[in-house]
């Protein structure tokens, strides 16, 4: 669909976009703040990083854009672009799901869903989307390996320390399932990934095609 490309690829609804994550992902830190105080008083500090999942993946995110704008030049830079990309959409599918998950079989197991839970509902479910949305306009297929990797270290981590984000109590009883469940998205969200990513390596989609100014 070239008009809807054009309309994505567009520099006004990049910044645009920018401009919301980067605000979302400040709002999460600050969501996380109490989280991450407890964690700190009571985990060693290496394990902070792995505590605000979805703020992180945000970040991922934000930074994509902004290298859809100013693409590094060199292999390096290139490498890293493609990194942060696949973290990126394999992150945000996966946690928007999550996020979304979590509140909805909190709520059918008797927990209440207030607004600023369909406020979450609202900005994870568009995390999903637009990471793919965009997925076709980064080029990391061969970076995703890595990305894989490093969400399902976040996965052991989070759920063999016990510093797995802060679920409703009506879930205390089914860490387990939630654990298996983690592990299957970030697997799903992998394969997404690879079906919605673009098959380019050369060059960027946006130095290809152009960008609309």
């Amino acid at each position: 669909m070239p008009v809807i490309d054009k309309l994505f690829k567009h520099r006004g609804v990049i910044w645009l976009l920018i401009i919301v994550n980067f605000l979302g992902t400040i709002y999460g830190y600050i969501w996380y703040g109490n989280q991450l105080a407890f964690t700190a008083e009571n985990y060693p500090a290496w394990l902070l990083p792995f505590v605000p999942d979805s703020p992180t993946a945000s970040l991922f995110f934000t930074v994509s854009l902004l290298l859809m704008l100013y693409p590094p030049k060199g292999l390096k830079g290139t490498l890293v672009r493609e990194l942060i990309e696949a973290l990126a959409v394999v992150t945000s599918v996966k946690y928007g799901i999550w996020a979304v998950s979590m509140i909805f079989a909190g709520g059918y197991q008797g927990d209440t869903v207030s607004w600023q839970d369909w406020m979450l509902v609202v900005s994870h479910s568009g995390m999903a989307v637009e990471a793919l949305i965009y997925a076709r306009f980064f080029s990391f297929r061969r970076m995703l390996p890595l990305a894989v990797l490093w969400t399902l270290a976040n996965d052991m981590v989070d759920y063999s320390v016990g510093i797995y984000p802060w679920l409703p109590s009506e879930l205390d009883d089914d860490i387990l399932k939630v654990q298996n469940f983690t592990i299957l998205l970030t697997l799903l969200s992998a394969a997404a990934a690879w079906v919605f990513g673009s098959k380019a390596r050369a060059a960027h989609p946006l130095q290809r095609a152009g960008m609309r100014r």
